[in-house]
């Protein structure tokens, strides 16, 4: 009985200094990108989109797309010579951008997910559905290939493609104000 009483204090602890961990900033200074979108016009708008935002407050970006060419995929970003080669640039942290689903509540994981295993999931759900009243993204932040921030983010009642990038990016605002810088 004591020892399932003191492992339970132990995993207790443990959680709290992973969650003082995540509350510190972020500190974002050079951001790679990362749209985690099949349809290539979406990706192109979210990442476009969250480009100019990170450059109105200074943060140095870089767009996947610009790394990986046309009929590249994703899992060049995992290569030893393309990190390398955004090291040398100074892209030190990447964020992976996907949409997680629409209309319903979801609970963040407790860990966020290897880069590997999240480049490598598929993501089928497109920046706009129709019959959606409101879209949830993931925001997964990677430093030196290991997850250091994860959040999700739900914007409110969307009518187009427009409406869901100019709420995401109203409260990707807030987030870079209050957390992220």
């Amino acid at each position: 009985m004591k020892n399932l009483f003191l492992i339970t204090l132990s995993a207790m602890f443990l959680s709290l200094n992973m969650w003082a961990q995540e509350a510190e900033p972020l500190n974002l200074r050079n951001v790679l990108v990362v749209g985690q979108q099949d349809d290539l016009s979406d990706r192109y708008i979210l990442e476009v989109g969250l480009l100019q935002l990170f450059s109105e407050y200074k943060i140095k970006t870089k767009a996947s797309l610009n790394v990986v060419k046309q009929r590249g995929t994703d899992e060049l970003l995992l290569n030893d010579s393309i990190h390398q080669k955004l090291k040398s640039e100074g892209i030190d942290t990447y964020l992976l951008v996907s949409i997680r689903g629409y209309n319903k509540r979801f609970k963040p994981s407790d860990n966020a997910n290897p880069i590997e295993e999240e480049i490598n999931a598929g993501h089928l759900y497109p920046l706009y559905r129709e019959s959606a009243s409101t879209v949830t993204f993931s925001f997964t932040f990677y430093r030196d290939m290991k997850p250091v921030h994860y959040e999700l983010i739900k914007t409110g009642t969307v009518g187009s493609k427009e409406a869901v990038m100019k709420k995401l990016l109203k409260k990707v605002e807030k987030r870079l104000e209050k957390e992220w810088l």
